[in-house]
């Protein structure tokens, strides 16, 4: 049995000029295996933490914001650090929910019950636990 994310948390950039507190605990955690998390992260893929909008608050430092399309199409305001370039949480147009990158945070989000999209662009060799959910591309909300 996993245990129950926090009811807060909080997180920063590497340089730790832009921190933030998440006054909610997520509703899902995904693990994306699509080409532009996989670039952001420069690894095999990106965590999201998913929570409201209102639940994200700067506690300190000013993000700076970039737009692009995603695998999907949408386009996504992603906020980053503009000293040190941390990608911090990104949201789509008109989205009422936020997703928090998972390497921002002070405390690693568990990935014990984490949802795997993209699965259909996953890198050779990455393994997906056995039990978990799965999706070739995004889950239809």
């Amino acid at each position: 049995m996993s245990a129950s994310p926090p009811l807060q948390s909080v997180g920063s950039c590497q340089c730790g000029a832009v921190r933030f507190v998440v006054t909610e605990a997520p509703s899902v955690v995904y693990v994306c295996h699509c080409r532009k998390c996989r670039k952001q992260s420069a690894s095999a893929f990106g965590i999201s933490v998913i929570v409201p909008r209102t639940a994200l608050r700067v506690t300190s430092g000013t993000p700076a914001h970039w737009s692009c399309a995603g695998d999907s199409g949408r386009i996504h305001d992603g906020a980053f650090c503009p000293t040190c370039g941390t990608r911090l949480w990104h949201a789509g147009e008109g989205d009422a929910t936020i997703s928090i990158k998972g390497g921002s945070l002070d405390e690693s989000p568990g990935l014990e019950d984490a949802v795997h999209i993209w699965v259909s662009r996953k890198l050779p060799g990455v393994i997906i636990p056995d039990g978990l959910q799965q999706f070739p591309e995004e889950p239809d909300d």
